[in-house]
Parts: C-alpha cells; sequence; structure tokens
C-alpha cells in the first residue's frame, strides 16, 4: 500500500512575466495504490487519484519592447477584470486477477473517470502601440474577452483480459465496453476596438469579432477489443531443432504482432487496426539490437475534437457536434537501432538512432492560440511526418545519468480533393468564414518543430561525492503560427528558436542510512537551481494588436527570466 499527497503553486514563477497583477495557481492531488492478495491464485489491487487545480488571475498592466534594435516597438496595456478558473479530476481504477497455473492469467478491470471544468474570465484591457525611436503612435485601442464555460465528462469502462506464456509465444488479448457522457455549456465572446472603430467594422451595427454559443449533451459506447503474441526465436535453435544448441551461434529474434479493433456508437465507426515489430539481436554482436515497426493507427476523436462551428445570420458562432467525423488514420513505418557499449574506465552508454514516417489521413485541424486549441470539427486535411531521434545515454560520471539527444523532424498537411471541390459551411471557433480560403497547397502542422538539441550533464566536484553539478542546455526551432481567427492555412510565420540554460548545485547532507530510529533516512540532498541562467527571452505566444492602417502587429509573450530555486530531497 502506498499513498501521495502533493500541494504546489506557482505564485512566484508566474508573478516574474511581463504581465504585472495578483497570480495565485495552485494544484493539489493525492494518490493511493492498493494490492491485496489472500493467496498465490488471486490478486486485487486498487489505483487512485483525486486532482484538483485552481487558477485566478487579476491582471494590472504590462509594458514589451520589440523589434531589432533599428526598429524598436513598445507596447503598454492597462487592464481590468480577472479569470478564475476551475479543473476537478477523480480517477479510479480496480482490477482482480485470477492465477490459472504459473503460465495463464485472466484479469477482471473497472475504471472509471470524471472531469469537471471551469473556465470563466471577463478581462478589457487598453493598449498603446508606438515607434520607439520617432515616438510615432501606432495604434491604440480596447479589447474585451468574456467567458462562462463549463463542461462535466464521466467515462466508465469495464475490461476483461487474458494472458498465457508458453515456451516461445507470449499471448495477450483483451475486450473492453466503455461509455461515456459530457455536458457542456460555453459563452463567449471578443470585442475589439481599434483606433475608434469596432472589428470588424460595418456601418450598419455594432459587431462582436467573435462570439460562441454551446450546449451539448453527449452519450455514446465503445467498444474495443485487440489480440497480441510476442513471439522469440533463436536461428541456432531452428537450423539445429535442439533448444540446448549453444544460444551465441544464432541471432535473436523478437516479433511483436496483433491486430485491434474498435466499435463507436457515436458514428458507428468500426476500425481494424494491424500492427508489427521486429527485434533482431546479431550473433556477431549482441550488443546491437535492430528494429523495424509498421502498422495502421487510428486516433478515435473525444468530444473536442467533434464540436464543427457555424456561423448563423445573427453572427453568431454556434456549435454542434459532428456526427460524420471519422478517427484520425496513421501509416506509420519505424527503423531503430540501439548500441550498448562500454567507455572511460568500462562505464556503460547506450547509443539509440531511430528514424520514422507516418502517412496522415483524415486529419481534424486545429489552431493554436496563446495556450488554447480549437479544433475544426472536421475531416479537412491529410498529410505525413518524418523525422530522425539520436540519443546517447550513458555514466560520463560514475553513478550519474547524462545525455545528448539531436532530432530533425518535417510535418506537412494540405486540405483534401472533396474540401477544395465543395465549400463547407463549417469553421473553427473565432475563424473569419469570410477569411478562410481553401487551396492546395501545402502547410506545416502546429507542431512542426524541425530540428531540436538537448543536452542533460552531471558531475561530482574534484575529490568529493557529496558535491554534485548538473548542466541542461536546450536550443529548438520554433513552431508555425499566425494571426488569430484565420485558418491554419494562413499560419504563415514561425516564432524564434528556443534557447535555454540551466545549472544546478548538490550537496549530500545526509550519506548513509541512519540505523536505529522510526523513520530511517539514507540519503538527504539540499540543492540549488538557477534556472534560464542567460535569463533569454523565449516566445510562448503573440498578442495581436492592430495600428490605424489595420495592420496586424504581433507582439510577442515571452516566457520567465531568470528564476532561483532552492530543493531538498529526502530519501527514507
Amino acid at each position: 500500500m502506498s499513498h501521495g499527497l502533493r500541494y504546489k503553486t506557482n505564485r512566484y514563477l508566474l508573478g516574474s512575466l511581463e504581465t504585472t497583477g495578483e497570480y495565485r495557481p495552485n494544484q493539489l492531488d493525492y494518490q493511493t495504490y492498493m494490492v491485496w492478495q489472500p493467496n498465490r491464485r488471486w490478486t486485487l489491487d486498487f489505483l487512485g487519484n483525486i486532482s484538483e487545480n485552481h487558477y485566478t488571475f487579476r491582471p494590472k498592466d504590462r509594458e514589451t519592447s520589440f523589434g531589432t534594435m533599428e526598429d524598436v516597438k513598445t507596447f503598454r496595456v492597462y487592464f481590468d477584470g480577472q479569470e478564475r478558473d476551475i479543473f476537478r479530476t477523480l480517477f479510479g481504477t480496480a482490477s482482480l486477477t485470477r492465477h490459472i497455473g504459473d503460465s495463464t492469467s485472466i484479469k477482471l478491470l473497472w475504471s472509471a473517470f470524471h472531469t469537471k471544468e471551469q473556465e470563466c474570465y471577463d478581462i478589457q484591457g487598453q493598449y498603446w502601440l508606438d515607434d520607439a525611436g520617432s515616438a510615432e503612435q501606432l495604434g491604440v485601442g480596447t479589447y474585451a474577452e468574456h467567458a462562462r464555460n463549463y463542461l462535466t465528462a464521466n467515462v466508465q469502462s469495464v475490461k476483461l483480459m487474458y494472458t498465457r506464456l508458453l515456451r516461445q509465444h507470449n499471448i495477450e488479448g483483451a475486450l473492453t465496453y466503455k461509455w461515456e457522457h459530457v455536458r457542456e455549456q460555453s459563452r463567449e465572446y471578443e470585442m475589439r476596438d481599434s483606433s475608434g472603430y469596432s472589428v470588424p467594422h460595418t456601418a450598419e451595427r455594432l459587431n462582436l469579432i467573435y462570439t460562441l454559443n454551446s450546449q451539448q449533451n453527449m452519450r455514446s459506447r465503445r467498444f474495443e477489443g485487440y489480440v497480441q503474441d510476442v513471439y522469440r526465436w533463436n536461428t541456432a535453435y531452428a537450423s539445429s531443432g535442439d533448444d540446448t544448441a549453444e544460444p551465441d551461434m544464432g541471432n535473436y529474434f523478437t516479433l511483436t504482432y496483433g491486430v485491434r479493433f474498435a466499435h463507436w456508437s457515436f458514428n458507428g465507426e468500426t476500425l481494424l487496426s494491424p500492427r508489427a515489430s521486429l527485434a533482431i539481436v546479431p550473433a556477431r554482436n549482441r550488443d546491437i539490437t535492430y528494429r523495424l515497426a509498421t502498422g495502421l493507427y487510428y486516433q478515435a476523436p473525444f468530444y473536442k475534437e467533434l464540436r464543427d462551428t457555424s456561423l448563423t445570420t445573427t453572427g453568431i458562432t454556434v456549435a454542434t457536434l459532428n456526427r460524420n467525423i471519422k478517427s484520425q488514420r496513421s501509416w506509420q513505418f519505424i527503423a531503430a537501432m540501439d548500441y550498448r557499449f562500454k567507455m572511460m574506465g568500462q562505464r556503460p552508454f547506450k547509443f539509440t538512432a531511430e528514424a520514422y514516417y507516418k502517412l496522415l489521413g483524415n486529419l481534424i485541424p486545429y489552431n493554436v492560440q496563446n495556450v488554447k486549441v480549437t479544433y475544426y470539427g472536421e475531416n479537412l486535411t491529410s498529410g505525413h511526418a518524418m523525422g530522425l531521434d539520436l540519443k546517447l545515454f550513458g555514466e560520463f560520471v560514475p553513478g550519474t545519468d547524462s545525455w545528448l539527444s539531436f532530432s530533425l523532424m518535417r510535418t506537412s498537411q494540405h486540405f483534401n480533393e472533396t474540401t477544395l471541390n465543395s465549400q463547407p459551411s463549417a469553421r473553427p471557433e473565432g475563424v473569419l468564414s469570410s477569411e478562410r480560403t481553401l487551396n492546395s497547397e501545402s502547410f506545416p502542422l502546429p507542431t512542426d518543430q524541425r530540428y531540436a538539441i538537448n543536452l542533460h550533464f552531471t558531475d561530482y566536484f574534484p575529490g568529493t561525492d557529496r558535491w554534485k553539478m548538473t548542466l541542461r542546455l536546450a536550443y529548438a526551432d520554433g513552431l508555425p503560427f499566425g494571426a488569430p481567427h484565420r485558418g491554419i492555412e494562413a499560419q504563415h510565420f514561425r516564432a524564434p528558436a528556443y534557447k535555454r540554460a540551466d545549472i544546478g548545485m548538490s550537496y549530500l547532507a545526509v550519506k548513509n542510512r541512519v540505523e536505529g530510529r522510526r523513520w530511517d533516512v539514507k540519503s538527504l540532498w539540499i540543492g540549488l537551481d538557477c534556472l534560464n541562467l542567460f535569463g533569454i527571452s523565449n516566445v510562448n505566444s503573440y498578442y495581436w494588436v492592430t495600428d490605424v492602417t489595420n495592420r496586424y502587429w504581433a507582439v510577442p509573450n515571452y516566457l520567465t527570466g531568470r528564476q532561483l530555486n532552492v530543493r531538498v530531497t529526502v530519501e527514507l
């Protein structure tokens, strides 16, 4: 039996952002895991989690400078209002296992998930955009954002699982029945005034730039299952027909293959997903493993992906549930290699390389504005993703873990031919229908990070194992983005590269286990970290404003600067 209770607040961290105000975020969660085994044939276990997150924010003002050294812009905002969000989650799963001999078991699992989300804000901002060099006022305006969003979801499932171990096979199968209930009530709107004119501006009436009205009550059922086999063999055994043959004489093979199926009552879709992977350990070098994998994978949509929005004649965006939605599809092809070796005094190291290609279909596009993800609610695009991941992992210093990783990736998507031939009536939330144009040109996925380099290095101070230093470096490409209330095809810009350096020192205050006490302390570490050592201003998102010529300006929202962190780690 084990329990855990955690309380966390990011008040100090968020207080260092450019937007000043009162930040009161806090998270409280409890976890438990219990096992009861009355005899060797039966096992009963339970895993539970309760989490409640609160976020209260009262912004006051903000001032940001951006641009180049020759062309500096300043942006100032004064705020009124507040935001109050609550996210409550309960999860539990219980399983009863019957062991039939040493090689067969049957397990019955029940799980339940409940979430309740509340997003409420009324925030008004009055902003000024100036040219710092000429003191020219480029834009002045006001915006107001309002939301009363409530969502409750309940998901329960029952699963029957069977496993059997044979001499060279590990067979596994399961059937799952799941029922879902989601209720939503959302009201959102945004008003924007630029230089005395409401946007979008018409002479007949006052319009809001964005509105949303959604009231949903969805119930659905899912039936899922899978069958899988892990088959292991050695070519020396196969050629001689004798299991007592020397293992080093042949190549080791591990073939994992199976099929998954699923049926969803909401759209009547039935899926069949075959997949297979092969691992080879050659006889000439047991430290190398080659891996090949392929398969057809589906990502079944949940509630947020179903919400299809359309603009009514009164100018209000109304959300409905798309019962013709299909699961997103991906044909995947993966080739990889693992190489284990020793160097620097027989210390263990491991090098991994993996190349992948994914052919994507029935994609449900989505927009990302700040930290909000909005789906289109339709299968509009197809595309691909391809990349290479390299990682060196090992003990550069005895007893410590360090690694260096390098990744390359390229993604692309385009609108389906059926989408191009017929202008759809639906549109994503907040995307102006009059400005949405479909074309056959390709554009990147929102996750298109073309490169990333990460280093984690740990070392001890010379002559002692009580003082330890940790260095973390990160350099990664920025993600694509575009102006708000536009479609995904308008994501023509890319954020600057992400650069980060962290350094920390730790001292081992208690090294040996203290005997003779109720609570024995094995070790106690005291650490001091300097996060974002060089104070680099990394861009998280953009705040968009318009000037007197109705030109959009992207004002960067920066992540936190240099921070100090103190930590104490106790091992009992």
